[in-house]
């Protein structure tokens, strides 16, 4: 026979999560952590986002922490909203960020309902089948796939 506790009145409250604030070091920057947590996505997502995007480097500590300053939390910003609310590919917001430059989109210019007029190009010669846009564009996916794939192999 098994005996069960007693609730008593000493039982510990459940505690409630808090809001956490941004901890910033002295000079303004914050961890990888907490700047994911900032822009919206995982820490892991922060780091394959430095290999496709140059202008994206935080700093690094001595001990090879990542602190992030406010330009770069707002170029991650920009990045996220490419990405994941405009729908671009990750080939696609670098060449629209190229194009249009990342001080532009950090100013709150939003990408505009027509295409840049290379992309429209590239879309008449993938639709034609020309063989060299064709192979420009399997090659950008498959570049995509392996950056996925050195990333997941981790």
């Amino acid at each position: 026979m098994t005996r069960q506790r007693a609730k008593t009145a000493t039982a510990r409250p459940k505690t409630r999560a808090v809001p956490k604030t941004p901890v910033e070091t002295a000079d303004g920057l914050v961890k990888i952590g907490e700047a994911a947590r900032l822009v919206g996505v995982e820490p892991y997502v922060l780091r394959f986002w430095e290999t496709q995007f140059p202008f994206l480097r935080p700093r690094h500590a001595r001990s090879r922490h990542r602190h992030y300053d406010k330009e770069t939390l707002e170029a991650l910003n920009v990045v996220k909203r490419l990405l994941h609310g405009e729908g671009f590919t990750i080939a696609g917001a670098k060449k629209y960020i190229r194009e249009t430059g990342i001080e532009n989109l950090r100013s709150g210019a939003k990408p505009s309902s027509a295409p840049p007029p290379a992309a429209i190009r590239n879309e008449k010669a993938a639709a034609n089948g020309t063989p060299s846009a064709l192979k420009r564009e399997l090659t950008a996916i498959r570049d995509d796939l392996r950056s996925l794939h050195a990333i997941l192999a981790r």
